[in-house]
């Protein structure tokens, strides 16, 4: 049974691929920050037959995310699959936003995703195999006011992925960026997002834990480098 580590697993776009994963029979490994939530699911798809291994783990402390890989892989064994689905957004001008805002969005939608291939690569190129998946945003080729900081993150996380997939595409590990559009989820309930965005117009989770199984689902010999899945709507 192949296995999925998934990043930012309680809620949104990660838990939705949780299940989906899950229904084509994965054994998964949940990453997320400690919360009633990430208990809540692991139960749930347990109780539904699935394998899960889940770890309580904030990706904003950079000390903390090698041993919570650890422990996951331990549990579960080297993913064939890892998807770095965490993240958050900041809404405001670059002016005047806080350096420490700066910081812990770097380190949640760059950092940690560097910090997370770092921990699983080893394994995977002794293994002579894997798929990473990078969950990044149409942001990252365009420039929207008061959305500067969080398309700064999503470029350098799409180059991060290219860059990935050149240096490990001879160790056999293939690397693909899912670039969603506006996506229906908590993002935007969080403190540090105001937007007045249709919300009902945006793609929903399921729409996304889709995409990431169809990614998943490519054979060794071949990878879908950038998938993009917008709205009919467009950028919102």
């Amino acid at each position: 049974m192949p296995s999925v580590l998934i990043t930012g697993a309680s809620r949104g776009i990660g838990a939705a691929a949780a299940r989906a994963f899950a229904g084509a029979d994965y054994t998964l490994l949940l990453l997320a920050r400690p919360s009633g939530d990430l208990t809540a699911l692991a139960e749930e798809l347990t109780a539904k037959g699935a394998t899960v291994h889940h770890h309580g783990t904030d990706l904003t402390d950079p000390m903390a995310i090698e041993p919570a890989i650890h422990t996951l892989c331990n549990l579960g064994g080297t993913p064939e699959v890892v998807i770095n689905n965490a993240g958050a957004a900041y809404t405001g001008d670059l002016a005047s936003m806080p350096l420490e805002r700066w910081q812990w969005l770097l380190q949640l939608n760059v950092t940690a995703v560097f910090q997370v291939c770092q921990a699983v690569l080893p394994a995977m190129r002794a293994r002579g195999s894997g798929l990473i998946i990078n969950v990044g945003s149409h942001a990252a080729h365009q420039a929207f006011p008061d959305w500067g900081a969080y398309c700064v993150t999503k470029a350098a996380l799409h180059s991060f992925s290219r860059c990935l997939a050149a240096e490990e595409r001879n160790h056999g590990i293939r690397v693909s960026t899912l670039t969603l559009g506006a996506v229906n989820t908590p993002l935007w309930d969080t403190e540090t997002v105001s937007s007045s965005f249709d919300r009902r117009a945006m793609l929903n989770v399921d729409q996304a834990a889709e995409a990431l199984l169809y990614l998943a689902r490519q054979p060794d010999h071949q990878v879908v480098e950038d998938l993009t899945l917008m709205p009919a709507a467009g950028a919102l």
